[in-house]
């Protein structure tokens, strides 16, 4: 949550763009990746990641706080826009693909024995079913709480405990089994 949230929800919510573009600026990074993560190449991101702002400022007067972040209502937006997207296009993501791009868009600058690990993470991730992907990038790479999580994925916090615990499982399994093959 950025300073001043909800000051600049209820002045976009009134049609001022410049208090959009300042909540497009501060959480158009995270969506972005969320969305590179899911569909694994550069471009369409991008363009999901503009559809997911553009129907979010189409909509905006939708959005009601309820005690749950901006950042949720963002989240299930773009949960549902790369939903569409594989509707419309049925071919699989290239985690290679994935992986290099995030790898170049860090910032960190990591060895290479990190960024080969990172890599195989991120490849174990691609393999799991898409709602547990959603979980741990929610979770850990987007840092957000079970309650956030719930909100984005609508369902409960129970729910998405028990996805976290299956997806943190499944993950460690293929991980072992890539770990044990390579």
């Amino acid at each position: 949550m950025i300073d001043g949230e909800e000051r600049l929800i209820k002045n976009a919510i009134k049609g001022r763009p410049s208090a959009f573009g300042s909540l497009y600026d501060h959480y158009q990074p995270k969506i972005y990746r969320f969305v590179l993560i899911k569909v694994g190449r550069r471009e369409e991101a991008e363009d999901l990641t503009h559809q997911v702002f553009l129907h979010a400022w189409q909509n905006i007067r939708t959005y009601e706080h309820l005690g749950f972040p901006f950042s949720s209502w963002l989240y299930q937006i773009a949960r549902n826009q790369v939903v569409d997207h594989y509707r419309t296009k049925r071919n699989e993501a290239n985690i290679d693909q994935v992986a290099e791009e995030l790898i170049v868009s860090s910032s960190l600058q990591l060895d290479t024995e990190l960024n080969l690990e990172l890599d195989r993470v991120r490849k174990a991730i691609q393999k799991l079913k898409p709602e547990y992907q959603d979980v741990i990038v929610m979770r850990f790479v987007e840092d957000l709480s079970i309650k956030e999580v719930a909100v984005a994925l609508g369902k409960s916090e129970g729910a998405v405990k028990l996805m976290q615990h299956r997806a943190l499982k499944e993950l460690r399994n293929v991980l072992e089994t890539t770990h044990s093959n390579g």
